[in-house]
């Protein structure tokens, strides 16, 4: 099997794996969970399933699911309460220049990808703009 994949009632995916990717589980499980935090598919306050739950329901080792969990604590996506699990976080009231630093360096080979296809300034502008549109409105852009 090439993905694993965990649902819950409504359907929603919680994490696919695919276990061909170069990509260790434990990066692919953050950031699945990751992206469903972002996207509000998972909403503040709301619990994730417990390690050992997890670990069951897809066959994978519970230290690397506890490993996701802890990177995706330490980044302040999820918080832990002992003896009750890990929940939703808020999302940061203040912006987190570090990270808004890191994005931005993912961010500038793209645009010299896209100079290098022979876009202008402008092009590229409107890609953008359009992407941040397409986010808002919730359409996938993938």
């Amino acid at each position: 099997m090439l993905f694993r994949d965990l649902r819950r009632e409504g359907g929603i995916a919680i994490i696919i794996i695919d276990v061909r990717s170069p990509k260790p589980i434990y990066e692919q499980i953050k950031d699945n969970i990751k992206q469903l935090i972002i996207t509000g598919a998972l909403k503040e306050g709301e619990k994730l399933p417990s390690v050992r739950e997890l670990a069951q329901t897809t066959s994978i080792n519970p230290n690397t699911i506890q490993k996701a969990y802890k990177d995706l604590e330490s980044e302040g996506f999820i918080y832990s309460v002992l003896g009750r699990g890990n929940f939703v976080a808020a999302p940061p009231v203040k912006k987190d220049q570090e990270r808004i630093d890191s994005l931005m360096a993912s961010i500038r080979p793209l645009i010299r990808e896209l100079h290098y296809l022979g876009l202008t300034r402008q092009e590229i502008l409107e890609l953008m703009e359009h992407a941040i549109s397409a986010d808002k409105e919730g359409e996938s852009h993938d």
